[in-house]
């Protein structure tokens, strides 16, 4: 066992390429290098959780597909099934070494509302504090497009926050983050180190879906941001390469890790959840010295500093912060509904000392200035 002061929280999300035969079914040879790899941290004290996708690739055949299914309602069908599946295959070769598994499927609502976000966690600090293994996954069953977290690049990230982990791992099919695209250019090189994520890196990632990103890079690269953001180094590596995880964890393995040495990066968890979940439910617009004073001096908003409001909301919800312009500048917890904002903004001076209470207070504010990536990610 490793000192104390050594052990680390994982998380480590894999994708279904990594996972998967040719024939597009999950490669119990792959499983098993996977979970002797986990195994081998867990041996050494560290705490460990798995963002695993495979559900679909686990099911589609009892489904009686012969190939993978195109279908929305196919595709939750065959999650159905190869969720069970899945879990039961992990289980049975985690316990042949001594640990238990357990199994955590989620939406993205269970994210964007603040009690089940923090529910989520105290159940998964519980599991990790117990030497339990979490294999989460998107509940792609019943999961519509738009309560979707996108990908489990995404997701892995937003995981990794939500439990304070010390290492986020993202094992795909490519070695890295590289300079250029390495399937049309055999001279690109491998970046190792990544410490902020410029206009240059995001260029060499591609738009989402684009012929220019590789292997689904531009979702890694957000999911990175977010990982920084929150204080979280995070490593890019190879599946297939041997030891990946446990090189990775040890700062020894070949690939690219990224992490900020910028102090206002590392977000706490109220402030995590406001950037990355919460889902603004109306707009705060501000002038510019207001935009000075609150969002780069970190002050609270004060009710009378409000130029107007725009939406329906009530106390307690997140909104977002604009400028007269329009531009987002930042999302914030509101202590008033918008019917009071208004009512506010009616109010003779002398009436305002009634409303003591700021609008926004600065613990509950995120702004664009803090983090180097745009909230809402």
């Amino acid at each position: 066992m490793v000192p104390d002061t050594e052990k680390k929280r994982i998380v480590i999300k894999i994708g279904s390429s990594s996972l998967t035969s040719l024939q597009g079914e999950i490669s119990r040879r792959k499983l098993e290098k996977l979970v002797d790899e986990v195994v081998r941290l867990k041996d050494e004290g560290h705490e460990v959780l798995l963002v695993s996708s495979g559900a679909v690739a686990a099911g589609y055949r009892r489904l009686g597909c012969l190939s993978r299914p195109s279908s929305l309602p196919e595709k939750q069908a065959a999650a159905s099934i190869g969720q069970g599946l899945l879990i039961e295959s992990y289980s049975d070769l985690f316990i042949s070494h001594g640990y238990v598994a357990s199994q955590i499927l989620i939406t993205r609502s269970d994210f964007s509302d603040e009690n089940r976000y923090n529910n989520a966690r105290n159940t998964i600090n519980v599991l990790l504090e117990r030497g339990i293994i979490p294999i989460v996954n998107e509940n792609d069953t019943i999961t519509m497009d738009f309560l979707k977290f996108g990908d489990n690049d995404t997701l892995s990230a937003k995981v990794a926050g939500l439990v304070d982990a010390d290492q986020l791992i993202i094992l795909s099919d490519i070695e890295g983050l590289y300079d250029d695209n390495p399937s049309d250019n055999p001279d690109a090189e491998l970046i190792t180190q990544v410490q902020e994520i410029t206009p240059e890196i995001e260029a060499v990632a591609g738009e989402p879906g684009s012929a220019v990103g590789t292997g689904g890079m531009r979702s890694k690269i957000d999911a990175f941001k977010i990982a920084m953001a929150s204080g979280i180094s995070s490593f890019l590596g190879k599946a297939s390469n041997p030891d990946i995880v446990y090189k990775a964890a040890h700062n020894e393995a070949v690939g690219t890790y990224f992490s900020s040495d910028v102090e206002s990066n590392n977000l706490d968890q109220k402030q995590q959840w406001i950037a990355f979940n919460s889902g603004p439910e109306g707009d705060v617009i501000v002038d510019a010295s207001t935009v000075e004073t609150v969002i780069e001096a970190k002050e609270s908003l004060q009710p009378e500093n409000v130029h107007s409001v725009k939406g329906d909301f009530d106390e307690g919800a997140v909104v977002r912060i604009l400028d007269l312009e329009g531009e987002e500048v930042g999302l914030g917890v509101v202590n008033y509904s918008s019917e009071t904002f208004k009512q506010i903004k009616e109010s003779e001076s002398k009436d305002l000392e009634q409303y003591q209470q700021a609008a926004v207070e600065s613990d509950d504010l995120v702004c664009h200035l803090e983090i180097s990536i745009p909230i809402g990610v």
